[in-house]
């Protein structure tokens, strides 16, 4: 179950350190086994060590009671949170509601029917203002109805499906086929996951050896890149990657139920304010002060500067983050800090890696709320039950564009940070999973979660929070990707909220069939062989670019085309100072492709996307030459 109590949070008890009971394969060897019963012993010194920093500072650890909450009050908190509050009142303008409802599969729209139902039947229970009527909204029966009226009023196959799955489930175990670690596996970001995992229901589960701590040995899995490019974190305006979230809690939920664990999340616990201004403060307040020193800052500045000088003198420590530096020290340093940072005259140089490595950590322990969030922490903890990896990272992949930008973004510069430790294992003996076993407890251990975990249980959940760890350090990359299926929702959702989409008939199912037919209108008309477009560079050139597009033009050709021209007819150029000058040729590099208007705020493009099925499915949009913001400048 995706529940608070499976959330290691305060791993108070230290399990016996005999020989760890594992189910790993005969074949491997006992220099991994003595590996891995190392690797989990510094998890429990790392453990140790917080216990003993947070005793030392016990005072100003006071918090608030984390309050449990009551039959109906998840669920309309989920309702809120994922866009659909609105159906929690009286009848009123539910225009965007609706809206929203109109882009969901038929997998998510089956998870908010659930939630609200559940949620009617906790009020009713209570006697209290009576709520929307869910048959005002999917059309379907009433909650009161026995299970045989539902069934019979309304079947719904893909339900019935998982309560058979489901209560399958609990008597016995699907079949797995372990996977070969060597080989790539397609991973399709096209269909959404729920969808994906309903057409599984029936059939085998591929797992892997969760005991091979081998970052080698993973399974390696390739982004299915459609006609449309892929789409990364970063690659979308700030006003579309803000329905990113409520899209993809939803998703998140549907995949949930099909696989049938049960989504919890904890209420963020309130701490006493703090006086610092960098240790045990608010993300969001730390990003508003630094940007009013360097504007457009993404990561905090602290944290920044910790992982720059780690990577300029740390990255060869052996040992580095599992040594441990002198508290006293790191106490000490931590007040300098205060003091000295954003005056320039702490002294970075003077300080001993394995100190800058205990600062490193104490900062992420020290926010007020977890960097994975207080909500989402109990989700991050509990993928470890699902039993395929596709299917962990399809969940983790959901629950970090849920996240806040300000703890996705340091978290990233975080992760890339760990990665370029594990790559100079030679030197440091930081394996993949001796990183994720020292940093695990410091990103799922929190002062501000209660306490929840079943006796016994400490050393499983141990190891599943590092495992998670270790999914976010080596499959970053693909974590860090805006699956297709979402964008095509927030273009659906941005085509819809234009036009104020009208329902003749709110029933999901039918609405799910306009939808799909629509699709199909739209797949019709893309018949068209070829197509002449402009494509415009106003910060660079007067000119805009005529490009004729055919089935096989990619945003690859286009920029080809461009440095082409640049070359070649002498085009009026406005800013030479952004392009790239050798050899008396420009060189493009630093350009992308972005499309803006239309369906869409603007979205940089994938070099290896379609432009005349983008042009299809958006051709209202514009097409913009752009420099690369990550791109250094040449003055």
């Amino acid at each position: 179950s995706l529940s608070t109590r499976n959330c290691p949070c305060k791993m108070s008890q230290l399990p016996p350190k005999s020989p760890l009971t594992s189910p790993v394969s005969e074949g491997m060897n006992s220099r991994v086994e003595a590996l891995d019963n190392l690797s989990m012993d510094s998890f429990w010194l790392e453990v140790e060590n917080i216990k003993l920093s947070a005793e030392a500072e016990q005072e100003e650890c006071s918090l608030a009671d984390v309050k449990t909450q009551e039959e109906g009050e998840a669920e309309a908190e989920w309702l809120q949170d994922a866009g659909l509050s609105e159906l929690l009142g009286d009848r009123g303008s539910d225009n965007d509601n609706l809206v929203l409802l109109s882009t969901l599969t038929q997998t998510q729209a089956a998870a908010v029917q659930r939630r609200l139902d559940t949620y009617s039947r906790s009020r009713r229970r209570k006697n209290k203002h009576p709520v929307r009527d869910v048959r005002d909204i999917f059309g379907v029966a009433s909650s009161e109805e026995t299970a045989a009226e539902k069934k019979e009023s309304n079947p719904d196959p893909l339900w019935q499906n998982l309560q058979t799955a489901n209560a399958q489930r609990k008597t016995q175990d699907y079949s797995c086929t372990v996977r070969n670690p060597g080989k790539e596996e397609v991973f399709n970001m096209d269909v959404a996951y729920s969808e994906q995992a309903a057409v599984l229901l029936k059939g085998s589960f591929l797992s892997e050896p969760r005991k091979l701590k081998d970052g080698n040995a993973l399974t390696k899995f390739k982004i299915l890149k459609g006609r449309l490019g892929v789409t990364r974190i970063g690659d979308l305006s700030a006003q579309d990657m803000k329905k990113i979230p409520t899209l993809a809690l939803i998703e998140l939920t549907a995949l949930c139920d099909i696989l049938g664990f049960e989504l919890k999340r904890n209420k963020a616990a309130k701490l006493k304010t703090t006086e610092k201004r960098l240790f045990g403060v608010p993300l969001n307040t730390l990003l508003e002060n630094d940007q009013k020193l360097l504007p457009n800052t993404k990561v905090p500045l602290l944290l920044q500067a910790l992982l720059s000088c780690l990577e300029k003198r740390g990255l060869e420590t052996e040992g580095i983050l599992r040594v441990s530096g002198s508290q006293t020290r790191i106490k000490s340093l931590e007040q300098k800090l205060e003091r000295d940072f954003y005056t320039g005259l702490f002294r970075w140089d003077e300080v001993h890696q394995n100190d800058v490595s205990g600062l490193l950590k104490r900062f992420i322990r020290e926010l007020p709320a977890p960097l994975l969030t207080a909500e989402y922490l109990p989700a991050f903890a509990a993928v470890q039950n699902i039993p395929d990896l596709k299917q962990r990272l399809q969940a983790l992949n959901l629950l970090i564009l849920i996240l806040p930008e300000p703890n996705r973004n340091t978290l990233k510069a975080l992760l890339e940070f760990l990665s370029k430790v594990v790559a100079r294992e030679n030197n440091n003996k930081m394996n993949l999973w001796n990183v994720s076993t020292v940093m695990a407890p410091n990103l799922f251990m929190h002062k501000g979660l209660p306490n929840k975990i079943p006796e016994g249980k400490e050393k499983q959940l141990a190891e599943g929070a590092a495992d998670v760890v270790r999914m976010m350090i080596h499959y970053q990359d693909l974590l860090w990707t805006v699956s297709s299926f979402l964008v095509a929702q927030v273009r659906k959702l941005n085509e819809s909220n234009s036009k104020r989409y009208q329902f003749c008939d709110k029933r999901i199912k039918n609405l799910l069939r306009k939808i799909h037919a629509d699709k199909d209108k739209v797949e019709k008309n893309q018949a068209e062989p070829l197509k002449t477009v402009k494509v415009h560079a106003s910060l660079l050139l007067k000119d805009s670019l005529e490009v004729h597009l055919n089935n096989a033009t990619r945003v690859a050709d286009v920029l080809r085309q461009f440095q082409k021209n640049l070359c070649q007819n002498g085009w009026n150029i406005v800013n030479t100072v952004n392009l790239l000058k050798c050899n008396n040729s420009i060189e493009c590099p630093n350009l992308l492709l972005y499309e803006v208007g239309g369906n869409i705020g603007e979205h940089c493009l994938d070099p290896d996307t379609y432009l005349l099925d983008l042009y299809h499915i958006n051709p209202h949009a514009e097409w913009i030459i752009k420099q690369n913001p990550s791109y250094p400048r040449m003055f």
